[in-house]
């Protein structure tokens, strides 16, 4: 019993000792590999049917041409548009983001990355709250009414 142990233990030591970090594949891989300046897109609080563009900015920091595949909004409400072209090492590109604020409410989306970088499949986030600029006049109408009867 002993024994097996001993030897359990040995196995999951050498094992460990010969993983290596994500980092530190990363670093030794030489292929393409996405750095984006954000993952996440807070829109904040925007008035309906205001400007929903945004865009995503990143940079091949690997060593071969990076090819984006496909980009896909998690509804029909987020549409992401792809760069046409591969984004040779060091050089920046642009996935651009527009989300229909004709929705009043909050709102959490995601945009998947499907590519030929290291991490093949990336998930982007945007998020933020729609508010209906006519409503909240109406309600802001009504509450100085009743503060005025007051």
């Amino acid at each position: 019993m002993k024994k097996i142990l001993i030897f359990l233990i040995l196995g999951v030591m050498t094992i460990t000792a010969k993983a290596q970090t994500k980092e530190e594949i990363k670093k030794d891989y030489t292929g393409p590999v996405f750095e984006f300046e954000h993952e996440i897109i807070n829109y904040g609080d925007i008035d309906k049917n205001s400007d929903g563009n945004r865009v995503f900015k990143f940079k091949n920091v690997g060593k071969s041409p990076l090819i984006i595949y496909s980009v896909k909004g998690s509804c029909g409400c987020t549409v992401p548009t792809k760069p046409d072209k591969p984004i040779l090492p060091g050089e920046t590109g642009e996935i651009k983001v527009r989300y229909a604020t004709n929705r009043v409410g909050p709102f959490s989306k995601t945009v998947t990355v499907k590519s030929n970088a290291f991490e093949p499949t990336k998930i982007l986030h945007v998020k933020g709250r729609v508010l209906d600029k006519e409503a909240k006049n109406i309600l802001q109408e009504k509450k100085n009414m009743i503060q005025e009867k007051n």
